[in-house]
Order: C-alpha cells, then structure tokens, then sequence
C-alpha cells in the first residue's frame, strides 16, 4: 500500500507557507521511500489559459525549486501545447503567456516543439492504444516532478496527477486521439484555401482544390494543421469525448507518459473550481483549500484528494470521472488503496 504525504492548509493565500509545505512533503517522500533522484528532474506544471485566475502560480513551488537547486539538480518548467486554440496552441505564445503568469524562476520547456508535432511513441499496448504520442522532451526524461492543481473538469470529471500525466504529456496529436480518436474535420465555410495546412503537414495528408481536403487513409492525427490554420477552419469533433472511453484514453496516456520514469506526485488543493485551469475565464472555488498532497502513486494520490474533498464536505463530490482511478488501477498505473501520513 503505498503512502499519501499530507500537510493542510485552509488558504492559497498562505503561500509562503504552501510552499514550505511542497518542500517538506517532497523531502519527507525522498527520505522515507528511499526515491533516487536523478540529475535533471523537470517541474511538469499548467501554466494557466490567459483569463484564468485560479491556476497555481509558481511562487507555491519555490520550496519545491530550491529544494533541486540545493541538490545540484537541473530543472526546468515543463509543458505541452494544447489542442485548441488560445493562448498555449505554439511554443512561442505559450513561452510568452507562461512568463506573463509569473512562470521565471527556472527555464521553460515545451516539450513537443513548436506546433505540436514533437514526440516519441511510447509503446504500451492496452485496450484503445498500442502506442502513445508523448512531448518528446517528456519522453526522455528519467524523472519527473507532477505538479497538478486538483479542481475539477468539463470532461474528464476531476483533474489531478493521472490527468496532468495524460493530457498534460501528450503532444497535439495524442491529444486529439485522447478526445475523440478521429480526423480533424475542415469546414468548407471557413476554408480560403491558403494552402497553410498543406504545407505545414508533415505527412502529405492535405491537398488544396479551391479548398484544403485530408486524406484520411494519409492522416496519423497531429493535429498540427488545426494550429496553423489562419482561418479556424480546421476543428476536431468533440462528441467521442463524453463516454468512457475517453476516461481510459487520457488513463492509458498516463501510463504510456509514466512508464519506466521514477516520477514524484505533489497536488496542489486550492482554488478548487467545477472546471479547469484551460478555461481562460474567472472562476470561483466550489469547496474549501485542502493543502498540499506528495506520493509515488498517481492513482493514490488522486484517491486520496478526492477522499478529503468528500469528507470535508460531507459529500460526493466529483462524481464523474471516479471510473478513471478504477481503470487506472487495472491497467498498473497504480493503486486506489493508501495509507494517508499527515505532517503537522
């Protein structure tokens, strides 16, 4: 049974005292499961969509951060482009929003590149992938720090570490695959037949006849051309998306995004809204701060937040998306079974 760390604090204003927290825990785990640390260990966080106001700034992890830095240990924030568009669709503007939220006390990294197309195939073979599309800079790391601000999603019913590994390492592409395992659609409407996405698709998968077609047969689902369309014709149907399936999907991009890597969990519980940090508007807490969270186990991890949120509310909350940490736990991500130390 593995452990949960847990240090409470009932205000994200205390953020000095948040981020003395994240260190102690993050020391405390080191220490007591005996965890190597490697000589580089990115910071995987969420920079936050422009608009959005309850994201976790950086400044709750500057413990985290001198911490690695008293150890000799490289490290760098480490993101991936998102598949819509807004403010972190390419590296260039998810660079410049990233700083504009604060995000300056260590180098940042986005791992697949520029549009989104930078990956390493992680084989896995489970039940709706064989392979997955992972940001090649996350791909090749030995080690990672997950820091996931646990709230709650649209789609996937809660966000926490396992979503933050899937959706959160996965490049464009894999992206796409994890929402609705399909073809982006190019909407005849909109399309000037400007031959960007033409040009920009790495396969050959798009012609231009007055307006752009994709060769489905061609197409391996990048998703790049959805980011360099000047005209926002290229889109993706998002229907897939609320069954099940797309649960496992995102789960089984976890596993792909934590295999073979010695991965270390914080989550952070505040400013815990019905939705997520990718919706770039004000949004208001839901349910009281928790504190902070510290595990070697996602799936437990995940478990444990979503256990103190029910019962410091004397209810279910979050019912959707619960089948995420059951398939989790079937496919050996890890366990929903935990043994909670709390750090006075």
């Amino acid at each position: 049974m593995n452990k949960v760390y847990f240090k409470a604090i009932d205000s994200y204003s205390k953020t000095e005292e948040i981020s003395n927290a994240a260190r102690e825990l993050l020391e405390k785990l080191v220490k007591e499961e005996n965890v190597i640390l490697e000589n580089v260990i990115p910071l995987k966080v969420h920079f936050g969509e422009k608009g959005n106001k309850t994201f976790i700034k950086s400044n709750n992890f500057v413990g985290i951060i001198k911490y690695l830095k008293e150890k000799n240990i490289e490290s760098a924030f480490i993101e991936t482009n998102v598949l819509y568009r807004g403010e972190r669709t390419t590296k260039e503007k998810h660079v410049k929003l990233a700083k504009e939220h604060g995000f300056t006390e260590l180098p940042i990294i986005i791992a697949d590149g520029e549009p989104g197309e930078d990956y390493e195939e992680v084989e896995i073979d489970k039940k709706n992938f064989n392979k997955c599309k992972i940001g090649k800079e996350i791909a090749n790391k030995k080690q990672l720090i997950i820091i996931s601000h646990f709230k709650g999603h649209a789609l996937a019913g809660f966000g926490g570490a396992i979503k933050q590994l899937g959706m959160g390492c996965a490049s464009r592409g894999g992206k796409l695959a994890q929402h609705a395992n399909s073809i982006p659609k190019i909407s005849s409407f909109k399309c000037k037949g400007c031959y960007a996405c033409a040009k920009k698709c790495p396969v050959n998968a798009i012609t231009v006849d007055r307006i752009a077609k994709i060769d489905k047969d061609k197409c391996i689902g990048c998703a790049s051309c959805m980011a360099i369309c000047p005209n926002k014709a290229i889109s993706n149907s998002w229907i897939a998306s609320l069954s099940k399936s797309f649960n496992e999907r995102f789960t089984e991009y976890a596993y792909a995004a934590a295999k073979d890597k010695s991965n270390i969990y914080i989550t952070f519980a505040f400013n815990i809204t019905k939705n997520c940090d990718c919706e770039g508007h004000s949004m208001k807490p839901i349910v009281d701060d928790i504190g902070v969270f510290a595990s070697t186990d996602p799936v437990a991890i995940d478990m444990a937040c979503l256990d103190m949120v029910d019962k410091n509310n004397n209810k279910t909350v979050f019912k959707r998306g619960r089948y995420t940490l059951d398939y989790a736990e079937k496919i050996g991500l890890g366990s929903k079974k935990y043994k909670l130390v709390e750090i006075k």
